[in-house]
């Protein structure tokens, strides 16, 4: 599992692609014409607010049919599909890492960014464009306090170091689990330690688990699912979270007494990318490059609590929520991106970087 899996979870469930379903959607592609598309949108409330903000504009102001399929496409649903040949959707959500993996891997299509206006392509963060994908949404794991236990004008931790300072804080605390490799608490382990945040990469493995072995008696819970760390804010049972953003800014707006420290929050990010070998090659870049404008981005944002990827609609979003969001300007100044390609290489031994993590933590966790 990735942070973008369980990300999307939180909005609408797990929902994977069956081999059978994209079959059937296949065979739909292959009847469509040249003013048609398909396109994959997640699900749940995540694929509802991709059709209002994305979708309905897009036909309007194109005159192209767009079949919205409200299912994930996972990397290896994306590798059958385009290994056989039976490409059956046009446009895709791609996570961080696959980001970088299909590429390698030609799976992916090149983004024509000839099509798009200058100041659009300049304002979408860095970090979310590549050759072979544009960004849609950015999101944290950030520190969250109970404001009752860590008042606003007493002293809170600002950052890992005082997190793990549970003498100066002390506290009831939740980190994520490392039992996937990515999303694991490794960055936060590594700053703690105080390794500066321009040189965290390549992670020390060795020195983030002498780290945690500090935190390792303070954790109530190793969090695997970000429900498992909803449940523990919502219910007072931590102090001190890391947390994605995502699920502490949706228990603030319920009233939960919580807060959001965005100092070295830990940023991912999702894009859309095309298949290679779609048959509508050219509608597709059309609507990513629609659908990657600040308006539509701000429109989606509006719809459902996730960060833009083009800084431009900020401009057009009321600040008290655009600063609901991971990419607002401010807050990513003091963020860390999190390195999807160190994540996914692997070493001369052909183990990927994400597997020996796993490795290791598997092993630690029992000690």
């Amino acid at each position: 599992m990735s942070m973008s899996i369980d990300r999307r979870r939180f909005m609408h469930g797990a929902s994977a692609i069956a081999v059978g379903a994209m079959s059937y959607q296949s065979r739909r592609a292959a009847a469509q014409s040249s003013g048609e598309l398909s396109v994959a949108l997640n699900g749940g409330d995540y694929a509802k607010a991709c059709i209002e903000a994305y979708v309905k504009p897009f036909e309007a102001e194109t005159g192209i049919k767009v079949t919205p399929v409200a299912e994930e496409v996972p990397a290896s649903t994306l590798e059958l599909m385009v290994s056989t040949n039976s490409v059956s959707v046009d446009v895709i959500p791609v996570d961080a890492a696959t980001t970088f993996e299909a590429p390698e891997k030609g799976l992916l299509e090149k983004i024509d960014y000839s099509m798009y206006k200058k100041d659009e392509l300049d304002a979408i963060i860095d970090f979310t464009r590549t050759p072979y994908s544009v960004g849609s949404i950015v999101y944290a794991f950030c520190m969250v306090y109970n404001a009752e236990k860590f008042p606003a004008g007493k002293p809170r931790p600002a950052t890992w170091a005082e997190f793990w300072d549970v003498s100066k804080y002390p506290g009831v605390r939740t980190l994520s689990s490392g039992v996937y490799g990515t999303g694991g608490p490794w960055e936060e382990a590594l700053l703690a330690d105080g390794v500066p945040a321009d040189a965290l990469y390549p992670l020390d493995i060795d020195r983030a688990f002498a780290s945690l072995d500090k935190i390792k008696p303070h954790i109530r819970k190793w969090f695997v699912t970000g429900s498992e760390n909803q449940q523990l804010l919502h219910d007072k049972v931590v102090d001190l979270a890391q947390s994605y953003d995502g699920r502490a800014v949706a228990l603030m707006d319920q009233g939960a007494p919580i807060e959001v420290n965005r100092n070295q929050q830990k940023v991912t990010w999702e894009s859309w990318g095309i298949p290679k070998g779609t048959k509508n090659l050219q509608n597709a870049q059309k609507f990513i490059e629609f659908i990657t404008r600040a308006d539509r981005q701000a429109a989606f944002a509006k719809l459902i609590p996730y960060g833009p990827a083009n800084r431009n609609a900020y401009k057009l979003l009321p600040d008290d929520v655009g600063r609901k969001f991971a990419s607002h300007p401010d807050y990513l100044k003091a963020s860390i991106v999190s390195d999807s390609k160190w994540y996914t290489t692997a070493g001369s031994d052909g183990v990927t970087n994400v597997e020996r993590l796993v490795q290791r933590w598997n092993e630690w966790i029992l000690q």
